[in-house]
């Protein structure tokens, strides 16, 4: 029997920030953990603005378990922001029920319909003294709070993904992202769940 199109499970994603973040960096790992790791189809199209460092950017991240026909994304499933800019750009664009991931120290959710989930991805890369792991925290948030792609594959594609010598690095910072994006959402799940006898 084939699959209806209502059996195929897609999430689009869009990740933006500015050039440096390693934002299509972070948009590749992702498509790659979804296709080598999780057995599933997956494409990237990215854009930068019109200088690369500094400058605006954004990698679209669809993932399906059936063909993907359309790469590019209208209404993402979920948005994952590294700058204001980008924010300012795409949260219009996100569906009602879609999921919003922020860095805290960069982004104010300003007009947001939907709750956020924000880390301060940046500030924790700098705490491990690189700036430029971020987008690798922010990749095991993503996977964390979001289940888009398996924490498993997307940890293994970031070390297989950065550079030789820093895969140890890379994996800490990772592993760093996933325990902050499971704290928030057991916490939520604590809220939700009425104390006995309240």
């Amino acid at each position: 029997m084939s699959e209806t199109q209502e059996d195929i499970v897609k999430k689009e994603v869009i990740l933006t920030g500015f050039g440096g973040q390693g934002i299509i960096l972070a948009g590749r790992i992702l498509g790659s953990a979804a296709v080598i790791g999780d057995h599933r189809n997956s494409t990237l199209v990215q854009a930068y603005g019109p200088e690369a460092r500094g400058g605006a950017c954004s990698a679209q991240v669809v993932i399906s378990d059936g063909p993907i026909h359309y790469p590019y994304i209208r209404q993402p499933d979920i948005l994952v922001c590294l700058s204001q800019a980008g924010f300012d750009k795409f949260i219009n664009q996100l569906k009602p029920d879609g999921a919003l991931l922020i860095d805290q120290d960069l982004v104010q959710p300003r007009g947001a319909t939907v709750e956020a989930f924000s880390i301060p991805s940046t500030r924790m890369a700098e705490e491990l003294g690189r700036t430029m792991m971020a987008n690798i925290i922010m990749i095991g948030f993503l996977s964390a709070v979001t289940g888009v792609v398996s924490v498993d594959s997307a940890r293994r594609t970031v070390t297989e993904s950065v550079p030789k010598g820093t895969e140890e690095m890379n994996a800490k910072a990772f592993n760093k992202g996933c325990d902050y994006g499971l704290a928030i959402l057991k916490g939520r799940e604590k809220k939700a769940v009425p104390k006995a006898g309240a």
